[in-house]
């Protein structure tokens, strides 16, 4: 077994790490040569610690110890060479063993680290597989294009969301934004995405589906609630705050649902940014809501002030382009406070198409932030296509193809 390990090790692909190693060694060598054509008073053999110190960089423990063991005996040499054991010399010899070791010690504990990490940041990958699936580039009549960009560090993933499916000839969109950001908000936008991917197909109108989701998010803030007074209680009593607690929980949220031949969308906000309209030749419109209902999750809260039989209805022809955004999109700041004028900026790339239209936001959203959002930003942008639907082109090569034989 032994055997076929060190076989496997040898027909490994050459990796860079392994031309690396020739810098320490190579110090170790100019370090020795120098040492002994240097006055006997002049004494070089501690500079052969940076030598291993600098093999973890992109070494493992087992190149470091062999760099740490080379540099020992390349000092036991330089000391055989000058005149003997002295006890300066041994005095080195045991200080650059035991700083070697350390050095090993520390490549092992950054290997673990470096593995571990690894693992993590795979476990987030396949939590962002399921919790925030990829949007097809194509839906029915429409090009849709989505983007997620996390605050937080090595996080894919945070407290934005967003979601499509096809009802019937019709597709059905949402995207959302849960309060706060980061991993610690996962949660919530896992339970309101699971439950519009199931009640998407059984709930005909946008309004009862968002009465729909509504109790869903309600029912999981109240459990949640419950759990952490079990937690911090020993009972399933409410803990002080709890209420307080429970309405700062809430998730703004956009449902959209575009028909396939009717060139219009309808929308239901609640509490969400208003998306943008774009057309050719720069004209972007800001589609507010005429009667916006609260966030998911203020439960107290009636979900709409206006007719609650009737979602608002937006024109979408073909060659159009919505697009849907988080906040923090038009809240990310410029290092002088100001905030990124979305609006302004998209005129200048409404003939871009979905997937250049993102690169250009992305893009033009870091540098005005100088690199790092302070929040979780995600954005879709679904263009209704003016060709024909499927359907109907196969209903339309049919007869054709029929005459061409007849």
């Amino acid at each position: 077994m032994g055997v076929r390990r060190r076989l496997t090790d040898l027909t490994r692909p050459w990796q860079p790490g392994y031309a690396l190693v020739a810098i320490p060694v190579g110090l170790i060598v100019v370090i020795t040569v120098v040492d002994l054509l240097a006055p006997s008073h002049v004494h070089l053999g501690p500079l052969l610690v940076v030598a291993p110190a600098i093999t973890p960089s992109f070494a493992g423990p087992r190149t470091t110890g062999l760099v740490g063991a080379l540099a020992v005996a390349a000092q036991i040499l330089v000391a055989a060479l000058r005149g003997g054991f002295d006890l300066n010399h041994q005095v080195q010899i045991a200080a650059l063993t035991v700083l070697s070791l350390l050095i090993t010690a520390y490549a092992r504990e950054q290997r673990r680290r470096h593995h571990e990490l690894a693992r993590v940041r795979s476990v987030s990958e396949a939590t962002q597989r399921v919790v925030l699936r990829p949007l097809p580039h194509r839906l029915g009549p429409l090009r849709v294009a989505s983007l997620y960009m996390a605050a937080e560090d090595e996080a894919q993933i945070g407290g934005d969301l967003y979601a499509a499916t096809r009802v019937k000839e019709c597709t059905r969109l949402i995207i959302g934004d849960v309060r706060g950001k980061g991993l610690t908000s996962i949660s919530d936008a896992s339970v309101l995405m699971g439950a519009f991917r199931e009640a998407a197909h059984l709930t005909p109108g946008l309004l009862e589906l968002t009465d729909v989701l509504e109790r869903s998010v309600c029912r999981h803030l109240a459990e949640h609630i419950a759990t952490s007074g079990v937690e911090h209680g020993g009972a399933e009593q409410p803990q002080p705050g709890a209420d307080e607690e429970l309405r700062e929980h809430f998730i703004t949220a956009l449902l959209v649902d575009i028909p396939d031949e009717d060139a219009v969308t309808y929308m239901a906000n609640c509490g969400h940014p208003p998306p943008l309209l774009l057309r050719d030749g720069g004209q972007v419109t800001t589609l507010h809501p005429a009667n916006p209902g609260p966030p998911l999750g203020m439960c107290e809260l009636p979900r709409s002030s206006g007719d609650p039989g009737t979602p608002e209805i937006m024109p979408l022809e073909d060659g159009d382009t919505l697009l849907l955004y988080t906040d923090g999109v038009i809240e990310a700041r410029a290092p002088d406070g100001s905030f990124y004028p979305l609006a302004q900026r998209v005129a200048q790339w409404c003939g871009s198409g979905p997937e250049g239209l993102l690169h250009h936001i992305r893009r033009d959203l870091l540098a005005h932030v100088g690199g790092r959002l302070g929040d979780d930003a995600a954005m879709v942008v679904i263009q209704r296509s003016p060709a024909l639907h499927p359907v109907q082109q196969l209903k339309r090569k049919i007869p054709a193809n029929s005459a061409h034989r007849g």
